[in-house]
């Protein structure tokens, strides 16, 4: 019995050392496996490659996205200047005409054309406020803002970024619904309260956006002028909650548009802001051109802060919705398309109007403010300044005109290479088949009318390839896509015309119309 347990006690203890050297070997091979242990990313290839044309995107998103902002920057420009420069000429103009009328005789069915009534009202409504704002006491603003705490001039600025949004949004309904109530045939069953109260109600608008963009400039001014620059720091780094708010939401291509042309109403905005406030401070320290060297490191950290916040948010946006650096060439496209389009003889709305709707930018409150600004800031006396005002007027006006030819010229480019041309003429065909009881007369005459207009001036300015300025002339003539067309082709754009208008589709940048995107509404 006992040689019996010995026996089992070393067999035991054989099998123990056998099991201790298997488990050495286990762990020598799996440490083995896991220092050797090789993997092929070709298996899965679509998905690396997928992962790297995200970061190629992201890489391209600044490029393409400051060429659309300075194509849009250069947009609200030539619409801001052209308050400045063309629109008190055109004024002018009108009220020649209205005034040389009663010595020509009565002969007109209008005595003025439509156009001409949207300029005068415009006019109207600028010099009215312009008048109102000078009972706007700017030095009491702004040491009443400047008493707040930094905590609550913070919130009051977000506030004034919302309510500005807002005004945006209402104002050119407020305006366009002037425009219309004045210019509208009035064979037609009266719809309205009038044009006296659309126009007090449009003057009541433009009078206190402005003053909301004076409490604006007010609250950046006291930033810049603080001792500790604590509040500057503060509203510049407000800008990163953009981020948070807009990156982690669900973005199709519609409402990408629509934030794209919020940030450029806003920058061009901010730089507006940022050189009332410079001129500003240049009154208090009596012109001294010293003092733009102390404004400059504050200038930089905001428009750097500005640029720093779109550039990251549009990168984390497309990259979470799968949307390509491309698109941005699509909105550069969509805006010169527009460009084009209020260029044409027979165009249905003003340039200015059209920036607005598509952008959310009404230049009349910013222009009126920058006039009262400069009106108190400098001090025009004797015949020198009056003809040095002169001079800057001209050269506002060469500017102007500059910035036109150049925006047109490139905007051909960019409908020429998205292929929207057709869309151009198709645009103004089916009009022209349904004319109205009371301007088919009128419309008939239009398309029959040959004469050139701004586009064909600007093709032989511009110097432009061959084939861009062929396109230029075809787009600028409203009548060789309108005769060219047989009468069962118009039929058939106006049919399909009205199917996708009562058929569920999705729509294009090209089907959205003006008015959904103002105010920069994202659906």
């Amino acid at each position: 019995m006992t040689e019996t347990q010995q026996g089992l006690q070393e067999r035991d203890s054989t099998e123990a050392v056998r099991r201790r050297v298997a488990a050495d070997h286990s762990l020598l091979r799996f440490i083995c496996a896991e220092l050797t242990r090789g993997y092929f990313l070709e298996h899965n290839e679509a998905k690396y490659t997928e992962r790297r044309q995200r970061v190629y995107t992201c890489m391209r998103i600044p490029g393409e996205l400051e060429k659309l902002m300075v194509f849009g920057y250069f947009v609200c420009l030539d619409a801001f200047l052209y308050t400045f420069t063309l629109l008190p000429l055109r004024v002018l103009l009108a009220l020649l005409r209205l005034l040389a009328l009663p010595c020509c005789g009565l002969r007109e069915l209008r005595l003025l054309q439509p156009s001409q009534v949207c300029d005068i009202l415009k006019g109207f409504i600028a010099v009215l406020c312009c008048f109102l704002m000078r009972y706007v006491d700017y030095a009491m603003m702004y040491h009443l803002i400047r008493g707040q705490s930094v905590i609550k001039l913070y919130v009051i600025y977000n506030m004034l970024e919302v309510a500005d949004r807002l005004f945006s949004s209402v104002g050119q309904d407020i305006l366009d619904a002037l425009y219309w109530t004045a210019t509208e045939p009035k064979e037609r069953k009266r719809a309205h309260i009038g044009v006296i109260p659309h126009f007090l109600i449009a003057v009541l608008y433009v009078f206190l956006h402005t003053i909301l963009i004076m409490v604006q400039a007010t609250t950046l001014n006291v930033a810049f002028n603080s001792q500790n620059k604590s509040l500057l720091t503060i509203m510049m780094s407000s800008n990163f909650v953009e981020i948070k708010g807009c990156v982690f939401k669900k973005f199709e291509k519609n409402n990408l548009f629509h934030m794209s042309n919020s940030d450029i109403k806003e920058r061009f905005t901010n730089f507006i802001l940022i050189f009332i406030v410079c001129l500003r401070n240049m009154e208090q320290f009596s012109w001294n051109p010293d003092h733009l060297w102390v404004l400059l490191p504050d200038v930089s950290m905001a428009v750097a802060s500005e640029i720093a916040v779109d550039i990251v948010k549009h990168a984390f946006v497309t990259k979470f919705n799968d949307i390509t650096a491309d698109v941005y060439s699509e909105y550069r496209a969509r805006l010169a398309f527009d460009l084009v389009s209020s260029r044409k003889k027979n165009a249905y709305t003003d340039y200015s109007d059209s920036v607005a709707r598509r952008m959310g930018f009404i230049p009349l409150p910013l222009a009126v403010l920058l006039i009262c600004v400069m009106t108190s800031s400098l001090k025009i006396q004797g015949p020198l300044s009056y003809m040095c005002v002169m001079l800057f007027y001209l050269g506002m006006i060469t500017l102007k005109v500059l910035n036109s030819i150049i925006l047109l010229g490139k905007s051909c480019l960019y409908v020429k290479k998205a292929n929207m041309e057709e869309k151009l003429v198709r645009n103004h065909q089916i009009p022209a088949l349904n004319p109205s009881h009371q301007a088919s007369k009128s419309q008939s005459k239009a398309l029959r009318s040959t004469d050139p207009i701004q586009i064909s001036a600007v093709a032989t300015i511009v110097t432009q390839p061959s084939g861009l300025r062929s396109s230029v002339q075809e787009l600028s003539s409203p009548v060789g896509g309108f005769q060219a067309s047989d009468t069962a082709e118009g039929k058939a754009a106006v049919s399909k015309g009205s199917e996708v208008k009562h058929g569920s589709r999705k729509e294009n940048l090209l089907d959205v119309d003006h008015f959904a995107i103002c105010g920069n509404r994202i659906d």
